[in-house]
């Protein structure tokens, strides 16, 4: 049994772990009346910071590195709507800081609005821009990580091995950037295609270990084209800072609903691999290859077409792959009191689309991409 990882509670005749779940979101900073980005991270992070002083609370907010971005992290909660209640308030809280300089904060993966981003001051983003050139000037993107309380390096690796299939269905529940530079991508997520330009970015092999997983950490650090380990950008890693898997994969979602839906997969998806790693049950080996198929698949179609299934990897209707995630995570999404909330969350997900579909619709019945901005800055609210 994992140890402090979460709160002991009932579940099915038997007392169960329920872990700690934390959410960092990446938000797109714009102006409230034309929808265009604004690089003001620098002054609503001041702004807030000040605050923070004066009120005598601990800092939530932090700069990324592009100046348009404001990023927020949760508290690590066990229940559910305690989640949802972190996500509005950090969201409703950066729209205030926001408002004060004639902003407003969208929950969009890229900006929609043409754009030239401004990388932020620090050194180590200098640093980047230098290093990879025109991937820093181009990536402007927002991602959702979940983190998820774990009780061992070992324990954390063992469960990355078994997540790894799973993961492309996360990022096509998450698709939220259809649009780039002013022009329809045809990606439900075209960040995924944007931060695929990272060299350590994308899926990994089954690592077996986690001295297999640090020794493959420190083979890349070594080769000194990384700075340091936040730059290892695998889709899901263990985190640097705080005993948890990182599940990276995901775009930032429209609606926060749906980032607590993938908080809750996400949660059951790592019980459920740390139960089949207690009772001996072998990773599946799908290669390297094989998965950036199936990420590639889901970050171009969303939720609109077929994903690659994560048992047969083979293709499947969206809604079917979905369901099947759902079926897999079931005992322990049962177990948490999770299983109604989540499925009826998806139900109404594959009823209404997710944040790209979203979008899409927004352009085709305003006609006007600054439209879609300014409805997308009042659905972040939820």
């Amino acid at each position: 049994m994992p140890k402090k990882v979460g709160q002991l509670r009932p579940g099915r005749g038997k007392a169960v772990v329920v872990r700690s779940v934390g959410v960092e979101e990446e938000l797109l900073l714009v102006d409230a009346e034309s929808g265009e980005p604004r690089a003001l991270s620098a002054t609503v992070l001041a702004a807030a910071s000040r605050e923070a002083v004066r009120k005598d609370k601990n800092k939530v907010f932090e700069a990324e590195l592009q100046r348009e971005q404001l990023e927020f992290a949760t508290r690590p909660q066990v229940a559910m709507d305690g989640l949802a209640h972190e996500i509005r308030r950090w969201r409703a809280e950066a729209a205030r800081h926001a408002e004060g300089l004639g902003a407003a904060v969208a929950a969009l993966a890229t900006s929609p609005l043409p754009v030239s981003p401004s990388i932020g001051f620090s050194e180590r983003y200098r640093w980047m821009g230098e290093k990879f050139g025109l991937t820093v000037q181009e990536q402007l993107t927002g991602g959702c990580h979940v983190h998820v309380s774990v009780g061992s390096d070992e324990e954390g690796v063992a469960v990355l091995d078994r997540i790894r299939p799973w993961l492309p269905v996360l990022l096509a529940l998450s698709a939220n950037s259809p649009f780039w530079q002013g022009q329809d991508s045809k990606y439900g997520s075209y960040r995924s295609q944007v931060w695929g330009r990272w060299p350590s970015a994308g899926p990994v092999e089954v690592f077996g270990s986690a001295d297999r997983y640090h020794e493959q950490v420190r083979e890349l650090l070594g080769t000194g084209v990384l700075r340091d380990e936040g730059m290892i950008y695998f889709d899901a890693r263990l985190s640097h800072r705080y005993p948890t898997v990182e599940i990276r994969v995901a775009d930032v979602c429209l609606d926060p609903s749906t980032t607590v839906l993938l908080a809750t997969l996400s949660r059951g998806l790592v019980q459920t691999a740390f139960r089949q790693w207690q009772k001996g049950e072998p990773p599946a080996r799908h290669g390297v290859a094989l998965l950036r198929m199936a990420v590639w698949q889901a970050g171009r179609y969303g939720l609109e077409h077929q994903l690659i299934h994560p048992l047969s990897m083979r293709p499947a209707p969206a809604e079917t792959v979905v369901r099947a995630l759902f079926d897999h995570a079931r005992d322990e999404l049962e177990d948490t009191g999770d299983l109604v909330p989540a499925r009826e969350a998806i139900n109404t997900l594959l009823a209404t689309g997710n944040g790209a579909r979203v979008q899409r619709e927004l352009m085709e019945r305003t006609g006007n991409l600054r439209n879609v901005v300014k409805e997308c800055v009042s659905r972040t609210q939820g």
